[in-house]
């Protein structure tokens, strides 16, 4: 492909990013009428939306993540399901059980809550590992199995996933492969001073909000498949590969991190680096790639794929400080 057709085929993308940016920027506002901050938590969410991932929110409870997407939903005309997750909560009560008919010696089947567009997992390290691993074909292959019969899930299909920290009583520290089932895990914090002010104006005074339903759902699969299409040069993909080779071996780019790292990311770090990247234009409006969207996602990305050592939680090391020192080290093309 020549110079002048690359441009052209730019131009064309450039075009229906801003067509899609603007119908998504829509969506947002819609939920900012109802959540107060969380710019950037709302954008990440999108973000998974539009690259076919999942995500999983950690923080303390009571920051608005079940209203962000309970909201989201409305904005979109999608089917919503919150699933309170607990000690006692059974893989059944998840994907759905067959039901035994006396009267005819039939079989039938009875869907769980999984079957919906948008998932809220709500708390999810409250319930056991068992409960947790039900969800693992879900993500991965967007249908589940119930008593050996396969069910497909209906498209978009998004998984909000929230989760105390760790430290918190009764709760299960999530299997490393659930985990890595979820493109991005971002960090909630709370509100600021003034933040918290617009929020009891809201909260406490009886507002009536009106959410206006702005894209139909088919529009989300058709951007879905639109991002594939977002140009990435290979430059953007060498930076990307050499940050998750970082990860594995630090060594080879002058850092002297190893023995913080018991697990560099998975290859899937990479394929969700360049999607994100990639969904991440189309929200600015870009059909192309640049580093700064990289670099935006990265830690989302990266952060629950970094296995550290016990060296490194000794020294309250991070998993964002490795990302820093590697996206520090490694040449912006």
């Amino acid at each position: 492909m020549s110079k002048q057709e690359q441009k052209k085929d730019i131009a064309k993308l450039n075009a229906f990013s801003k067509k899609y940016a603007e119908q998504l920027n829509k969506a947002i506002a819609e939920v900012e009428k109802v959540i107060v901050g969380q710019e950037d938590i709302l954008k990440k969410l999108i973000i998974a939306l539009i690259a076919d991932g999942h995500i999983l929110f950690e923080g303390v409870p009571g920051l608005a993540k079940t209203l962000m997407i309970n909201t989201l939903s409305k904005t979109l005309e999608a089917k919503y399901k919150r699933i309170q997750f607990t000690p006692d909560l059974l893989p059944a009560d998840l994907i759905g059980t067959k039901i035994y008919n006396q009267k005819d010696g039939s079989f039938s089947t009875k869907k769980g809550p999984i079957f919906a567009n948008f998932i809220l997992a709500d708390e999810i390290n409250r319930a056991p590992p068992k409960v947790q691993s039900a969800l693992l074909e879900a993500m991965q292959e967007k249908q589940v199995t119930i008593s050996g019969d396969t069910y497909k899930i209906d498209k978009p299909f998004l998984v909000l996933a929230t989760q105390n920290p760790l430290e918190t009583e009764g709760t299960y520290r999530l299997p490393e492969a659930q985990v890595d089932r979820f493109m991005m895990k971002v960090l909630i914090d709370y509100p600021s001073r003034d933040e918290e002010q617009i929020i009891i104006n809201r909260m406490t005074t009886g507002m009536d909000f009106h959410i206006k339903k702005v894209m139909p759902l088919k529009a989300i699969l058709d951007v879905q498949g639109f991002v594939k299409q977002i140009y990435v040069d290979d430059s953007i993909k060498e930076y990307v590969v050499s940050i998750i080779d970082a990860t594995r071996n630090p060594k080879d780019y002058n850092l002297d991190i190893e023995h913080f790292i018991d697990y560099g990311a998975s290859p899937r770090a990479t394929i969700w680096m360049i999607m994100g990247a990639k969904a991440n234009a189309l929200l600015e409006g870009r059909g192309y790639v640049i580093p700064d969207d990289i670099k935006y996602i990265a830690k989302a990305v990266l952060r629950h794929r970094i296995i550290l050592t016990y060296e490194a939680e000794a020294e309250s090391i991070t998993t964002d400080n490795i990302i820093d020192e590697i996206l520090n080290a490694i040449e912006v093309p």
